[in-house]
């Protein structure tokens, strides 16, 4: 047996099939950005012609998102985020999303 996987905890289904790839969805897009943007750029600037006219940029944000879905080094990197916020929600109780550094007013 793998020492290093001796660790790691048993994965849900619901966890590896949809909260992890929802949040490399969510990582995927910032490392797109520029081509999220350039596609946006595209759908406003053409309107309802943009299924013709942004061809290219929705091929070029598509090759984007899909080497990142396909990479089992980013899915391994998305997978200890995950595990790492669900530790914190099991010690604090607090979801990520409304986990922020709060500074007292008083300071």
């Amino acid at each position: 047996m793998d020492p290093s996987k001796a660790e790691e905890p048993e994965l849900r289904h619901v966890e590896k099939d949809v909260l992890i790839p929802k949040l490399m969805r969510e990582k995927a897009k910032e490392r797109c950005s520029e081509h999220v943007h350039e596609f946006n750029r595209c759908c406003k600037d053409t309107g309802f012609l943009m299924v013709f006219k942004c061809q290219e940029e929705n091929a070029a944000l598509k090759q984007c998102l899909t080497q990142h879905y396909q990479d089992p080094a980013f899915f391994d990197e998305c997978k200890r985020e995950y595990l790492r916020e669900k530790v914190e929600y099991q010690q604090t109780g607090i979801p990520a999303k409304n986990r922020q550094q709060k500074i007292p007013s008083s300071m």
